[in-house]
């Protein structure tokens, strides 16, 4: 069986005021020309399907279209909800739609499969939408304290055959000893890094379809992989290939995983250089960068008196200006968001109580804070 695997469309959502919903409906077709090219037989759509909870007209008519052109392909179509997404939300009417559309309700401690049949025999698809420790205590009597027991519970109440083969379609942070992952600066960090979950809690699974990190990657073993966001959500994204992933799953255990790289509709990028030489003609004339969207950064070491502006009348998509001179190095001068993107909410409330009471937040006092900061996220 043939299995289409994306993630993260953050349909709807603006990056540094820009709308991309052009783009998202641009790269939605040309997955959905990629789906007439390879002809799976499912395809899987692992979480933040959009930006916010309650998404915009806009953002539910792209949705609505690309679900209904897929349906004309005659195959299974699997969807869970992500952290951006509401699930209740996002399942609404999800009993009365076309058959071979599979949208996972929000957690209600009874995941049943999807069994599909192939040549080799039956898979089973569970899917899990984003879960956090809250959501799973009202289904259980175990103590859940972390996300990792909350997933583990989820895992072990699926009570999967692990002589079949299964496949997981979840949108968690999933990381594994010895090995690392890339996170982006358009991911939603969770409060002091709690989310994470041990990939070896998947064993079960032949696969496990992942969404929440925006860089496709592996996780421990290549059948743990994030397809990563079809689009390029920030700048610390500049470098990546966007991509979806393509899994031939055979008998049990055999699993093929490859990728077909996307094209945007308009790409994103840095310029780094004196405003003179960005200005200059030669330099951008007939360059494709021209319309990318763009970072650029300065070298000046003199303020260019309206450099936004005037670098917008030639980089009509122009997001963000930074310099990077003597000065800012010597003051230590992050441009932008990045400083702020970086840091745990936790940091956050610490470093505004230290400004305006003159002293450092108590352990007990920041103990209290996580606590009502999880409690409000759950």
């Amino acid at each position: 069986m043939k299995i289409l695997h994306i993630s993260d469309l953050h349909l709807g959502k603006r990056v540094l005021g820009f709308p991309m919903l052009e783009d998202q409906n641009f790269i939605l077709k040309e997955i959905l020309e990629i789906v007439e090219q390879q002809q799976p037989q499912a395809v899987v759509i692992a979480g933040d399907v959009f930006d916010k909870g309650v998404p915009s007209v806009e953002a539910i008519a792209v949705f609505d279209g690309f679900l209904v052109s897929l349906s004309k392909f005659q195959l299974e179509v699997f969807v869970v909800s992500g952290n951006h997404d509401q699930a209740e939300r996002l399942s609404f009417g999800s009993r009365l739609m076309i058959p071979n559309i599979h949208i996972a309700p929000a957690y209600n401690g009874a995941i049943q499969p999807v069994v599909l049949n192939d040549e080799y025999g039956e898979i089973n698809i569970y899917m899990l939408p984003f879960i956090k420790p809250g959501f799973i205590r009202p289904y259980t009597t175990r103590e859940i304290d972390t996300y990792q027991d909350a997933v583990a519970e989820a895992v072990d109440q699926m009570a999967a055959d692990p002589a079949a083969r299964n496949v997981l379609v979840a949108h968690q942070f999933v990381t594994a000893d010895g090995s690392t992952v890339e996170r982006c600066d358009s991911e939603e960090l969770s409060v002091g890094g709690i989310d994470n979950i041990d990939a070896q809690t998947f064993q079960v699974f032949d696969y496990v379809a992942l969404g929440h990190l925006h860089r496709a990657q592996q996780v421990s073993r290549p059948s743990i992989r994030y397809s990563g966001s079809p689009l390029k959500y920030s700048f610390s994204e500049i470098h990546h290939k966007k991509s979806v992933t393509i899994v031939e799953l055979k008998d049990k255990e055999q699993v093929e995983v490859s990728s077909i790289e996307l094209k945007p509709l308009t790409d994103m990028g840095e310029l780094k250089g004196r405003f003179d030489e960005l200005t200059d003609k030669d330099y951008y004339l007939g360059k494709a960068f021209r319309n990318y969207y763009l970072r650029i950064v300065l070298t000046d070491e003199q303020d260019v008196p309206d450099a936004f502006g005037r670098l917008r009348n030639i980089y009509p998509n122009l997001m963000e200006l930074g310099y990077d001179n003597h000065r800012t190095r010597a003051t230590d001068t992050v441009s932008g968001n990045a400083a702020v993107e970086v840091l745990q909410p936790i940091d956050i409330l610490k470093q505004l109580y230290s400004e305006q009471n003159k002293q450092e937040l108590s352990l007990e006092m920041e103990k209290l804070a996580n606590e009502l900061i999880e409690k409000i996220w759950n």
